[in-house]
């Protein structure tokens, strides 16, 4: 297969004629009837890095003529230009007004968090409050018809996404002009070991075998960079160092420490390779190696000798062959030679560390960009999903997941940071990031803190324990204290149990472009809450979550963060608690625990095995029901294979109706391909705010049995095939309350630090009274903000 046919883009890229039209120099492309095109110079059909479809249906527009400006003016929106220069003068949307500059913008990601000890400075993102955001794609290369790049000529080439505050649809444009986020495997979404150490490969087998011991499932296990010769001048002589031979003014020459790149397994630290890839695969894990592809193949390389020929040069010159990225008869001998085969040896996917610096032979080519997108469609080959792990490099990004957001100081202010970061780069379509969980380096070794992260990892993207090369800086739970541990093991235990739902929330991220992770003034873009709650985030379409990334107090032994409610009904899917407020409260929990509350009506799949690695399709499936009025898709499919698009998959839809204090659940039979999911299944469906005495009555060709293990009203059903339907009618409904409001008030102040009489006499009133939340001013500073928070449950 030659080098157009593995990496073909399209080269052409048209809008539909209709909806073009060109004033002097300039053209417009009325895209939609909130999304115009407006260039100047020289004019592109062409497919670019961001841009790789124009093909919208026309929307209706007019352009009117002023003395010197233009006005496109479609039924949404009116865009000012400058006559000969296509300077933007104002815009106006039908919710916003009319605005004169990019104010307001939400903000979008950036290239990455090495080094970062908190905050970073982000790009711009396509979503902005005051209506109008742009999108510049004037630098980006042309795909050529052979697969390569060219620069553009010189224009201006802006995109002006002037969608108001309706964000969701804004995102989806962009996806229609850009490229839909791919459908990512379904092993993501497990939990993933890593680490920056010289493992041995028994070593290293030892550890998943602890990590088994102690019941912990992994999905994916990664390798860091001493997989390959690190230590090359102590093993192959001074002509292996990376400064041998080579003139420091040289200017395609990065200095890089000798042994980063590597493509040779480390036969001192692993011995047979294949076996180590063969019992990983056999304990049901899959593989990533770590890459710094940026210098060239050395003389030392198992594969040099078939890499030279390949690029023409002699092997026993000994010369190395240049890394160069541009080069098509390059790129591909690098995938064919130096990784094809591990891929057969069972290397799953590829870490591509970034070394490569910002530069290549192909003016404005980032090397970090061409890496991603040939990795990315290299690994997409022969019917399986693509998938990398990278850092993010521009707009289109999102088209080559995942990414690795690099090496955040181990701090309370990097955790603080996380949530807010990962939410606001669904504002430019960049919804799949995977963060060093724990922190990677530097810092202090603190219980607190890394079981606040593990618990922000198990509602991230992505759960990817990570650390630097340093013997107490590993994220192994036993490294910690029990408390720690024991908290820690059942956060990525309950990660496990959320794979058919993470799942799920992919399909929606590729199908409808909703991210998993997104702010909340995208539910609620008029309500200024949503925006003051930076940390607080809708994760799919049941939960809204705001972790806890500060200190606990000392006295009270809980730590807060704020949350907005919008007056619906809402449950703390771990402690049980209902809420119903509108504005923003401080919710308060002790390290076991942080808010993560289910939408009324929410419904959420849950694998019932919590121990085992992988993520098949569980056989034991428990749904949790809340009530209210809703319905949810579950989808399922092969979780590798790219065999869903000719509709091998299968969605099974659950509903919940709430109606004159009665319950109506139904689960349909499965839809679409029936082999994709499990054939025969255990399912438990867990009504979590109706207590377990109500009675119920079933409609179904299987038997009902009633879990008494749990306050709330359990039922299994066994055996349940795809095309089997399930209906549950609860006719009359009584919540179920794990404590009264006294008792957790008595709870909480028995355990604030004091003399047992004084409480008595102090907090008596307090506590009889049907007046309580007027005498919030009896409690210490430090209870006051739990005790509120135990008052305005439900």
């Amino acid at each position: 297969m030659d080098f157009k046919e593995r990496f073909f883009v399209s080269s052409n890229c048209f809008a539909i004629p209709e909806s073009v039209l060109t004033y002097e120099n300039l053209r417009i492309s009325v895209l939609t009837p909130c999304l115009i095109r407006v260039e100047s110079g020289h004019f592109t059909d062409a497919s670019t890095q961001i841009v790789q479809c124009r093909d919208f249906p026309k929307p209706a527009f007019e352009l009117r003529e002023r003395e010197n400006s233009l006005l496109i003016a479609t039924k949404k929106t009116v865009l000012c230009i400058q006559k000969g220069d296509g300077k933007f003068l104002w815009a106006k949307t039908l919710d916003c007004g009319k605005v004169f500059d990019f104010e307001g913008n939400l903000r979008g990601t950036y290239r990455t968090l090495d080094g970062a000890n908190g905050k970073v400075k982000l790009g711009n993102g396509l979503l902005s409050k005051n209506g109008v955001a742009i999108l510049d794609d004037s630098t980006s290369l042309l795909f050529q018809e052979d697969g390569t790049l060219k620069p553009r000529e010189q224009c201006k080439d802006i995109y002006y996404f002037a969608y108001g505050r309706e964000y969701r649809l804004a995102l989806q444009d962009f996806y229609h002009l850009t490229g839909s986020t791919p459908l990512l495997p379904r092993f993501c979404f497990g939990n993933w070991w890593s680490r920056y150490w010289a493992y041995r490969q028994d070593e290293y087998l030892h550890l998943m075998e602890q990590f088994r011991l102690a019941k912990l499932p992994l999905t994916v296990a990664t390798v860091d960079m001493d997989w390959h010769w690190v230590k090359v001048k102590k093993k192959f002589g001074k002509e292996a160092s990376a400064l041998h031979g080579m003139l420091e003014k040289e200017e395609n020459y990065r200095s890089l420490r000798s042994g980063w790149t590597g493509y040779s397994w480390n036969t001192d630290l692993f011995p047979d390779y294949k076996a180590f890839l063969k019992e990983l695969h056999d304990r049901n894990l899959k593989v990533t190696l770590n890459l710094h592809p940026a210098d060239g193949v050395k003389f030392y390389e198992d594969a040099y000798e078939e890499m030279a020929k390949r690029m023409g040069i002699d092997p026993k010159t000994k010369k190395s062959v240049p890394f160069d990225i541009t080069n098509p008869q390059f790129i591909s001998a690098y995938f064919d030679v130096l990784h094809h085969g591990y891929e057969a040896d069972g290397v799953d996917f590829w870490w591509i560390d970034w070394q490569q610096g910002t530069k290549t032979k192909v003016d404005g080519l980032d090397p970090l960009w061409a890496l991603n997108h040939y990795h990315y469609l290299d690994h997409a080959r022969d019917g399986h999903r693509g998938l990398i792990l990278s850092r993010y490099a521009g707009p289109g990004s999102h088209r080559y997941p995942l990414g690795f957001s690099g090496d955040t100081i181990v701090s309370f202010a990097s955790l603080a940071y996380q949530p807010y970061f990962t939410a606001t780069a669904s504002n430019i379509g960049y919804s799949w990031w995977s963060h060093d969980i724990g922190g990677h380096m530097m810092g202090i070794h603190n219980d607190e803190l890394y079981t606040r992260w593990i618990q922000l990892g198990v509602f991230s993207p992505i759960n990817r324990l990570h650390s630097t090369s340093d013997p107490f800086m590993g994220k192994e739970p036993w490294n910690y204290h029990s408390a720690a541990k024991r908290t820690v093991e059942e956060w990525l235990r309950f990660r496990k149990r959320l794979i058919p739902y993470l799942y799920t929330a992919n399909y929606r991220t590729h199908a409808e472009g909703r991210a998993l992770v997104e702010p909340m003034y995208y539910e609620h873009p008029w309500n200024e809450n949503a925006y003051k709650v930076k940390n607080q985030f809708q994760f799919g379409s049941e939960l809204i979550v705001s972790p806890i990334t500060g200190k606990i107090n000392s006295k009270t032994g809980l730590a807060g963060s704020e949350v907005f409610l919008d007056g619906e009904t809402y449950t703390d899917i771990f402690t049980g608690d209902m809420y119903r407020m509108n504005g923003i409260v401080k919710m308060y929990r002790s390290i076991e625990s942080i808010p993560v509350l289910a939408k009324a009506g929410a419904i959420i799949p849950l694998d019932m095995d919590d121990a085992s690695n992988g993520a098949a399709n569980p056989e034991n499936m428990e749904v949790l029901l809340f009530n209210g009025n809703h319905t949810y898709e579950l989808y399922e499919d092969d979780g590798e294979s790219l065999r869903y698009q000719n509709g091998f998959y299968a969605l099974r839809k659950f509903s919940i109706r709430e109606e004159n204090g009665q319950i109506f659940f139904m689960m349909a039979s499965v839809e679409g391909d029936a082999n994709s999911t499990v054939q025969s299944r255990h399912f438990r469906f867990s009504f979590r705010n109706i207590d377990s005495a109500c009675d119920f009555s079933v409609k179904s060709k299987k038997t009902a049995v009633q879990n008494n293990e749990v306050g709330y009203l359990s039922i299994d059903f066994f055996d349940v095939a795809p095309d089997d339907e399930i209906r549950i009618h609860i006719p009359s409904a009584f919540l179920y309350r794990p404590f009264d409001k006294n008792e957790k008030l008595i709870s909480l102040i028995s355990s604030y630090p004091g003399q047992n009489i004084l409480k008595t006499l102090r907090f008596s009133t307090f506590l009889s009274s049907s007046h309580q939340d007027a005498l919030l001013r009896l409690l210490p500073p430090e209870l006051k903000g739990p005790a509120k928070e135990i008052l305005q449950t439900i």
